[in-house]
């Protein structure tokens, strides 16, 4: 999001980053039951008769639910989903050690300025 405070660059928020990996985890996990779903009613053969119309019916139906038609596609989505998921995990674990890094070294930089300083101001008449 844009900072509001300077007017330049953009803020990170972490909180909100957690809350939306906390929400892409659980949009991944409904699209898994969706998959599960769809590979069960894509073992089970359609109860459409023994006709051999209704035999082809029956293949095409199979092949559909199968991994060319809806199981492929929802296994796809989630893998995709779950891919992005790690990938956000971990550009924001990355993004707080480093911001934690610089925190920490700007704060000794700070620190060993203030003791110069001081020492300066005690040199100095």
């Amino acid at each position: 999001m844009p900072d509001e405070k300077s007017g330049r660059g953009y803020v990170v928020a972490p909180e909100e980053l957690n809350a939306l990996l906390k929400t892409l985890g659980e949009v991944a996990d409904a699209v898994r039951e969706l998959l599960a779903s769809a590979e069960r009613l894509g073992r089970r053969p359609p109860l459409l008769g023994t006709s051999p119309f209704a035999l082809v019916l029956a293949d095409r139906l199979r092949a559909t639910a199968g991994e060319v038609g809806l199981t492929g596609e929802l296994g796809t989505a989630e893998r995709h989903l779950r891919d992005y998921h790690r990938s956000l995990i971990s550009a924001l674990s990355g993004y707080v050690d480093l911001d934690e890094t610089v925190s920490a070294t700007l704060g000794t930089a700070k620190t060993v300025l203030d003791t110069a300083a001081d020492g300066a101001g005690r040199l100095l008449p």
